[in-house]
């Protein structure tokens, strides 16, 4: 894959820094982590869910923070206290410690997270300022125009 230079736009732009530090993330050639494996679905227009499975990990041994654009999930098996030391003699699930990221959008919040059945679901919703919604701006039929707001010049 080939590796494009951005520098030459970071001296001419203003406040874009967050769009090319992503343009540099998805044009690297870093593997992406593939544990956990993860899903990510819409359960409605404005509404998302991510599942994570997490088998063999506890409400205790994971941390969920979402600061800014991004949400960070985090999982670390702590040693239960007074156990005893087993002899593995295999070990097809794993338990090691993990960290994922995911950009959210702008407006993206998160709404809540639940842990069933070694699957970790974290729900989402876009809420879009009153502000930044569209309107419709009506179209006048070419009649007399409406004055708004007029004021008279005053002759000095």
């Amino acid at each position: 894959m080939r590796h494009f230079d951005l520098s030459p736009l970071y001296r001419s732009t203003v406040g874009f820094d967050r769009l090319f530090n992503l343009l540099d993330q998805a044009s690297s050639n870093e593997a992406a982590p593939s544990y956990p494996p993860y899903n990510i679905e819409r359960t409605a227009e404005n509404a998302y869910r991510i599942t994570i499975a997490v088998a063999g990990f506890g409400e205790g041994d994971l941390s969920i923070e979402s600061k800014e654009n991004a949400l960070t999930v985090k999982g670390e098996k702590q040693p239960a206290e007074g156990a005893e030391k087993r002899e593995v003699l295999h070990q097809g699930i794993a338990a090691r410690a993990f960290e994922r990221r995911f950009q959210l959008a702008d407006y993206v919040q998160v709404t809540g997270a639940s842990l069933e059945n070694g699957l970790l679901h974290i729900d989402l919703v876009r809420e879009i300022p009153e502000a930044k919604k569209p309107r419709q701006i009506p179209i006048g039929n070419g009649g007399s125009a409406k004055v708004l707001e007029a004021k008279v010049a005053q002759a000095a």
